[in-house]
């Protein structure tokens, strides 16, 4: 398992350029607008979404599992405890299809724990926004579930 960082990014060739120095490895996956790095030292998966007129530099956080029983096992820790927001088996966001289970912490702060199954080569769509407004604090400023 990894640590994920997801940073919004005002220019994604100036921050590509910066994290590939900082830690010494070339991007892993680079798209428009999206570029991410998988760094062995520290274990660290770190993804950049070009939006300049993002408010916060964090976008979420999360945990890149290496099987698909890790997410799994996360879920059926989660669920029990309220705090899985969405599971979804098989998800097409961020130029991959996953496994994932979300969480989001009283403030609105996105957690994923994910298995990645296979690249895409579009981005993927966002789930939609909750339509109850006692809901939308719990989900991510992008107004749904997909990473972006």
């Amino acid at each position: 398992m990894r640590f994920q960082l997801a940073l919004n990014v005002k220019d994604l060739d100036e921050a590509v350029a910066y994290y590939s120095k900082l830690f010494g490895v070339e991007v892993n996956k680079r798209k428009p607008g999206y570029a991410n790095f998988s760094v062995e030292h520290p274990p660290l998966k770190l993804v950049l979404f070009e939006n300049p007129e993002a408010s916060e530099r964090l976008n979420h956080v999360g945990f890149e599992t290496f099987d698909n029983e890790e997410v799994e096992r996360q879920i059926a820790r989660l669920e029990p405890a309220g705090l899985a927001s969405e599971v979804i088996r098989d998800e097409h966001c961020c130029y991959a299809r996953k496994s994932t289970v979300y969480a989001h912490d009283p403030q609105g702060l996105m957690w994923e724990f994910y298995k990645l199954q296979g690249d895409e080569e579009s981005f993927g769509t966002p789930a939609p926004a909750p339509e109850d407004p006692a809901e939308a604090g719990a989900k991510p400023a992008s107004g749904g579930v997909c990473c972006g």
